[in-house]
């Protein structure tokens, strides 16, 4: 009975929770980009730009959602879909309304009634089976799954269609055009004509139909100011640039090439290829077209970072230096660039230039301290000068970020008692100690030693 009741339950919650295995794709420039788009749709929600983040997802799907929070997550495939810049901020901008309307945190007022539904057709169910009656009691069961799927998807449609029109609200305060979502509703409809239209119950979706939506966001889209306002050419410029390195970066070599060949000189090609011949397995090649965009733009930090690490990877990290310091720069120390840059002064060997990669690393957690790869070599460059105490600490960092407590308990008590007290450092590691010991205080089965 209990794992009937578990099955039926976890087919209404499926509905409501995002794919587990996706990964989180960090990018300077996407995220530099990411940035600029929607701050002025965020501004207009109310909400800070401070607060608000947009994150790339790796999912070739064209999908974007939030999950709790206020982080909006776009998938790869989304970005490789849409024409223009102006189509993801419309995107953006539908997933805003979902976080100012609080739609996450509301998510139970959809779950408990379908929930209901599905519970008490359950029990009706196994008393009809009890009572002999196993085919009636299947159905029974069957039909209030199918009922309570459906209460919930309406109640899912609702918000979707308030998100739209909170989007659409959004991006006529900012100034915005609207052009940009509905086109991508069209381009989501053309979809849905490929499938057949026929085909899809429209009481058995999450979302509105496209047709739906366009319908009901035309009129207050189209009267407004924002309109018919002028499409920002650099930011076109660089959604193009991003989509190109996307393409390079997450595309088989073989499709990139295919679709940016040799015979493409634009920025666009040089950046799809370099990215493709580096994950390709070849450097000389990758490190030509990363030439090319260099000779392009000499001062783009971008292409800089792509040549610094196209050397630092293929085993010439003294050669990278230069450029990625010139990209760490230019970006006023970027901490995604900056990390890449101290990994390439640690890669050198060189004792000298210890000193100046433990002041590019600390930077680069002190403004982005969720990025486990920039702890990983701050401990190592601590360790390589005999810091044992800030080793540990970065070690503790890097394991509190993933879930490891006892590694963050134990390397944190060793910093607690190699590094002076009431010190910055000493103060953080005394947290760490603490929230790692009361998770394990707290759950004791995960960590019950084998």
């Amino acid at each position: 009975m209990k794992r009937i009741v578990a099955a039926f339950a976890a087919s209404i919650l499926l509905f409501a929770q995002p794919a587990a295995a996706q990964s989180i794709l960090r990018d300077a420039e996407t995220e530099a980009m990411f940035k600029d788009m929607s701050a002025s749709i965020i501004k207009a929600a109310g909400l800070s730009t401070r607060d608000v983040q947009v994150v790339l997802i790796n999912d070739d799907s064209i999908n974007a959602f939030v999950v709790g929070g206020q982080t909006v997550y776009v998938h790869s495939g989304l970005i490789q879909a849409a024409d223009n810049a102006n189509q993801v901020q419309g995107v953006i901008a539908h997933e805003i309304g979902h976080i100012a309307d609080g739609h996450v945190a509301l998510a139970d007022a959809g779950t408990k009634p379908a929930m209901g539904i599905t519970l008490l057709s359950m029990v009706l169910g196994v008393a009809a089976i009890a009572a002999g009656s196993g085919e009636a009691g299947a159905g029974i069961m069957a039909a209030g799954q199918q009922a309570g799927l459906g209460k919930y998807l309406a109640f899912t449609r609702t918000q979707e269609a308030s998100a739209d029109a909170a989007g659409a609200r959004y991006l006529n305060t900012a100034g915005v055009s609207g052009k940009g979502m509905i086109s991508f509703f069209k381009k989501l409809q053309q979809q849905e004509y490929g499938y057949g239209l026929a085909n899809i119950d429209p009481f058995m979706q999450s979302h509105p139909l496209s047709g739906e939506r366009i319908a009901n966001l035309t009129n207050d889209l189209q009267t407004a100011p924002a309109w018919n306002a002028k499409p920002d050419a650099a930011l076109e410029e660089r959604f193009k640039r991003v989509k190109a390195k996307l393409q390079g970066y997450v595309a088989t070599p073989e499709r990139t090439l295919a679709e940016y060949p040799a015979t493409d000189n634009s920025v666009y090609a040089h950046y799809a290829r370099a990215y493709a011949y580096h994950k390709a397995g070849y450097p000389d090649k990758a490190d030509a077209e990363a030439a090319a965009l260099i000779g392009a733009k000499p001062d783009d930090p971008y292409f800089q970072e792509i040549q610094g690490q196209i050397l630092l990877e293929a085993g010439r990290p003294r050669d990278a230096l230069a450029p990625l310091r010139a990209a760490t720069a230019g970006t006023g120390n970027n901490p995604l660039i900056a990390t890449t840059f101290g990994h390439a002064l640690i890669a050198t060997e060189d004792k000298a230039n210890y000193a100046e990669a433990v002041k590019v690393l600390r930077i680069a957690v002190n403004r982005d301290n969720e990025n486990p790869f920039a702890w990983y070599q701050l401990g190592t460059v601590y360790e390589l000068t005999g810091d044992t105490a800030r080793a540990a600490l970065a070690t503790a960092e890097q394991a509190s970020m993933n879930g490891d407590h006892r590694t963050a308990a134990q390397s944190a008590s060793y910093a607690l008692a190699n590094i002076p007290a009431n010190t910055t450092d000493w103060i953080r590691a005394q947290d760490i100690a603490m929230a790692a010991q009361n998770d394990m205080e707290d759950n004791p089965k995960k960590y019950k030693r084998r």
